[in-house]
């Protein structure tokens, strides 16, 4: 059979059933099923838009009846000349002519569409058959003949949604509970959608998003939001859009709709032309009833305005009903206050009579400023999710001036209005409650004592204070000492003669002796009231529990004496300690006379006392005619390392008449270092000079070894090996031997020359080989410009000795 609209085959391309063309394959019994089923699926198709198109033919051909006052015959025949004239196809012309008796929201986005592809040009030529009018209109008509929102799916994947290159399409009914229920599918599976069939609330989705914002969601790449959907895994890569499908102020679904690729920014057109759809989904969410899972119950009757008003009654709180009010094209504005119960109060004094009946906005303006009620009063309308907040901040017009005030909020939708509950916070009430934790907190308790009636009232927390219970009853201020310590009496009887005889504020602090032999530490401040003939008559006040703030004030006090004592200790400690290293290394040192060889001296003692370290010097001629010449330092600071320093320097000092070499003395100074108390550990250079023929025997014990300045070049002298002292019981140590020049210096110190915390030693010591080649013509100030522009920075002892041979 032939399709009438489709042209008739060539006779060359007729082949007979079941025979295949001359040249092919014979086709197997299961290719011939499935190309039969292909066919008949193409022509169910365009069964379906035959049928679809007449039903829009039909629907132009009343609207002429209408119109025209004619009948259907001659309509039929007025329809026919016009499209003649038009050049158009009948199915596009009965489209143009319902767009043009509509005038509704499908026609405006149909011309805008129309417009915006034209370029803005007069269109020539018939429109497409497959225009954006045709398409629209196509499947307005098969949504309105539809049964059930999974028809209207259908319909609109096959005349709208399709040609826009989307793969699938959702329609979702809103609960009352704020639940999503599948209503109608396209272009899923039916295990996708049986999985997808109820959505509870609160789960977060593609669809409910798209609740949340008037122009819906538009997602390029589902995969980059992280939200479930149906069919989210066949194509995770591709576009989403979901839109509310609203109507009247109120939402009744979402319409979702599927790309297989990332969709690109939509212009407003099409924009606009999936807000189209989504209003006729609506119009059909409207008139059915959502399917619900298995074991999930029916939505209830919701009560109409009538039980609604009854609700309100019987409730405690102050309660509105609100009914919307819509404008001429459908669109929410306002909510008349259709009833308020008898608990509610105007915040600007009118009475409910005069609030009934009224429109919010107008009745009480300030509730779409910064507390934001219409609008969560408008959501609640439109999806019908209940909304709660705790201490909303409210503002209402009295006299022209904005009176704040603090509420609990509670709205909801019951059928087509909305209950609004208002629990208004008493501010008397809730100061009195932060006053009362206030004292409890701060340990206080007030009272108020009339002189002339001899009443005296006090409050809860003062009779904790007392350790009373409240049916003994409160205690005069004139029987005071007799519950405080016998010392405290003289105290409170000036505060009792300043407050009641001078009749002036006063305040004492005493030791409040409890019945329970509890004794505590109270301060009571109190202040006298006269009446109109000056005359006292009452008293108030406030005692205070001040027993942790007295006894933190001893502790503290002690801590001071304490501190104060250990402060004591350490000055003279540190003064003892740098007398002892004055006594023993003088910073001022005279030069030391040998012949054919000049030694001077320099030390620095610690800039802070409480670093005087344990750095030491010596420069002695021995019997022998040598020259013992040694720079030690002793690790630590203060008066155990000046005495480990001592220890040891006279140590090196009696060891050397014996006449051993440099290494041997360092091997005993080892032993000795080693055996202190204390383990003490230091470092040092040793050396013998022979001024006969002037060279210089020296060992090292973990100490930088010596530099050599020689005309205009300074050098350090070989790095021997040579554990530093007390570390080990025995140590073996290397010796050098250094052939001097005359003007040859030789300079022996101590890390506190060049020691920086933000360099290494190798970095320091560069430094201070470029500072002793440019040095002065004597040996005393080459020394002292070595200390002026020492860069070292650790606050330590620094001391150098320094040889020049004449």
């Amino acid at each position: 059979m032939t399709h009438p609209h489709q042209p008739a085959e060539p006779e060359s391309a007729r082949v007979p059933a079941g025979r295949p063309p001359a040249g092919t394959p014979s086709p197997s019994p299961v290719g011939r099923l499935a190309a039969t089923v292909d066919r008949l699926r193409r022509e169910v198709r365009a069964a379906q838009a035959e049928a679809d198109g007449r039903a829009l033919i039909e629907l132009a051909k009343g609207i002429l009846v209408e119109r025209l006052r004619c009948g259907p015959a001659q309509a039929a025949r007025q329809l026919a000349e016009l499209t003649e004239q038009a050049g158009m196809t009948p199915l596009e012309f009965a489209v143009e002519v319902i767009n043009q008796a509509s005038r509704d929201r499908l026609s405006e986005v149909a011309s805008a569409f129309l417009a915006t592809t034209a370029g803005g040009a007069e269109i020539t030529g018939p429109p497409r058959s497959d225009s954006s009018a045709v398409r629209l209109r196509a499947a307005e008509s098969g949504a309105l003949a539809a049964r059930d929102a999974q028809a209207v799916a259908d319909s609109l994947m096959e005349h709208a949604l399709r040609p826009l290159g989307a793969e699938a399409v959702a329609i979702w009914a809103l609960g009352g509970d704020g639940s999503l229920t599948l209503a109608g599918s396209a272009g899923f599976s039916l295990a996708e959608a049986g999985r997808w069939r109820y959505v509870p609330p609160g789960v977060a989705t593609v669809a409910r998003r798209g609740l949340g914002e008037r122009t819906g969601q538009w997602i390029s790449c589902l995969s980059e939001t992280g939200l479930p959907s149906i069919g989210g895994h066949h194509h995770p890569d591709g576009g989403r859009v979901a839109v509310p499908a609203g109507t009247g102020g109120r939402i009744h679904g979402v319409l979702e709709i599927v790309w297989p690729a990332p969709l690109e920014p939509q212009p407003p057109q099409i924009v606009r032309q999936v807000e189209a759809l989504a209003e006729l989904c609506a119009h059909t969410l409207e008139t059915s009833a959502p399917h619900h899972p298995d074991g999930a119950a029916p939505s209830a009757v919701l009560p109409d305005v009538a039980e609604l008003m009854d609700l309100a009654d019987g409730l405690h709180d102050p309660a509105l009903v609100l009914v919307p009010r819509l404008d001429a094209a459908g669109e929410l504005v306002d909510f008349h206050i259709h009833h308020v119960n008898s608990h509610f109060l105007d915040p600007t004094g009118r009475p409910r009579g005069v609030v009934n009946g009224s429109l919010l906005l107008e009745a009480y303006p300030m509730v779409a400023g910064e507390s934001e009620l219409f609008e969560q009063i408008e959501r609640v309308y439109a999806t019908g999710e209940p909304f709660r907040a705790q201490r909303m901040r409210l503002t209402a017009l009295v006299d022209e001036v904005p009176l704040a005030a603090v509420a609990d909020i509670n709205i909801s939708r019951h059928g087509g209005s909305v209950l609004l509950l208002l629990r208004i916070e008493d501010e008397t009430a809730r100061l009195a409650s932060l006053l009362q934790h206030a004292q409890r907190l701060g340990r206080i308790g007030g009272f108020e004592e009339n002189l002339l009636t001899r009443e005296i009232t006090w409050n809860v927390q003062l009779y904790s204070l007392y350790g009373k219970p409240a049916a003994s009853g409160p205690i005069p201020l004139q029987d005071l000492p007799a519950h405080a310590h016998p010392d405290d009496g003289v105290a409170i009887g000036r505060f009792l003669r300043t407050l009641l005889h001078h009749r002036r504020p006063a305040s004492t602090a005493f030791r409040l002796q409890r019945p329970d032999g509890v004794t505590r530490h109270i301060r009571v401040v109190a202040e006298p009231e006269l009446d109109s003939d000056g005359r006292l008559f009452v008293v108030r006040g406030a005692y205070q529990d001040i027993s942790a703030h007295h006894w933190t004030e001893v502790a503290l006090a002690a801590t001071r004496d304490q501190l104060a004592h250990t402060e004591q200790q350490a000055i003279e400690r540190a003064r003892l300690t740098l007398q002892l290293q004055h006594a023993i290394m003088p910073p001022e040192h005279a030069p030391l006379e040998a012949p054919g060889l000049r030694v001077a001296v320099r030390y620095r003692p610690a800039e802070t006392q409480q670093l005087v370290g344990g750095d030491w010097y010596d420069a002695v001629v021995l019997p022998s005619r040598l020259v013992l010449l040694c720079v030690g330092d002793v690790a630590g600071h203060g008066i155990e390392a000046a005495t480990s320093m001592v220890v040891l320097r006279n140590a090196l000092r009696g060891l050397a008449v014996t006449g051993a070499g440099p290494a041997q003395l360092l091997a005993w100074l080892n032993m000795v270092a080693h055996h202190l108390t204390g383990a003490v550990t230091a470092t040092a250079v040793c050396g013998l000079y022979d001024p006969e023929r002037r060279t210089l025997r020296w060992a090292r014990a973990g100490h930088l070894p010596p530099v050599l300045v020689r005309g205009s070049e300074a050098t350090p002298l070989p790095l021997v090996k040579g554990m530093l002292l007390g570390a080990v019981p025995e140590a073996a140590y290397q010796e050098h031997e250094v052939q001097l020049a005359v003007d040859d210096t030789l300079l022996m110190y101590t890390d506190g020359l060049i020691e920086r915390r933000d360099r290494t030693v190798e970095e320091s010591l560069t430094q201070l080989l470029a500072a002793a080649r440019t040095g002065p013509p004597t040996l005393e100030q080459q020394l002292d410009r070595l200390l002026t522009y020492s860069k070292s920075d650790t606050d330590d002892d620094t001391c150098i000795v320094g040889v020049r041979v004449d």
